[in-house]
């Protein structure tokens, strides 16, 4: 599911919001978790997840076409660990 289709399915869920309302909703909250994200603080979603933020220390890499040596500086990256409740609704519909 993209965001666009999100947003129409609760715009279906919920008629009395007008579609830019649930658009302005729905970015609203992506925006909060990317802005906590930055500053480097976990957003839980009791029942679907937590996001969090990992570092990546610096590390020597290869050039996966020419296998030359190459310097990957250090980084911090979003991380995604699911909740019990989402693990299990997904384990149980397959």
């Amino acid at each position: 599911m993209i965001k666009s289709e999100l947003i129409a399915r609760l715009a279906e869920a919920y008629p009395n919001l007008f579609h830019k309302d649930v658009e302005r909703i729905v970015n609203t909250v992506f925006d909060e978790i990317a802005e906590a994200l930055s500053r480097g603080d976990r957003v839980e979603l009791r029942g679907f997840g937590a996001f969090s933020v990992r570092h990546r220390p610096a590390r020597d890499g290869r050039n996966p076409r020419t296998g030359t040596p190459v310097s990957v500086k250090e980084k911090y990256v979003p991380f995604f660990k699911t909740g019990k409740e989402l693990r299990e609704r997904v384990d149980a519909s397959r």
